[in-house]
């Protein structure tokens, strides 16, 4: 949990959004810093609610960024205990 209160409060401006002209839906994007590869949300209530994104942006950003640590941790082996006598 501090990890997700520190990535919300500190890194947010490191999100991107991205909006389906098409369609209409609101993606907030995330980046993995080790090899660039990209997870995106997609908000379906900020389609015809504006305000949707500034009411839950904490919330919004703990999910995008709970992609990224399961990115981390399952591609990079990030936060893993190293196995004592293997």
């Amino acid at each position: 949990m501090d990890m997700h209160a520190h990535l919300v409060q500190n890194h947010g401006d490191e999100l991107a959004w991205r909006v389906n002209e098409k369609f209409g839906y609101t993606y907030c994007v995330v980046t993995c810093p080790i090899c660039g590869a990209t997870h995106e949300q997609n908000l379906p209530r900020a389609r015809h609610n504006p305000e949707f994104i500034e009411a839950y942006k904490e919330e919004i950003y703990m999910v995008v960024f709970d992609l990224l640590l399961y990115h981390m941790q399952g591609e990079h082996g990030w936060g893993r205990k190293s196995q004592v006598g293997s």
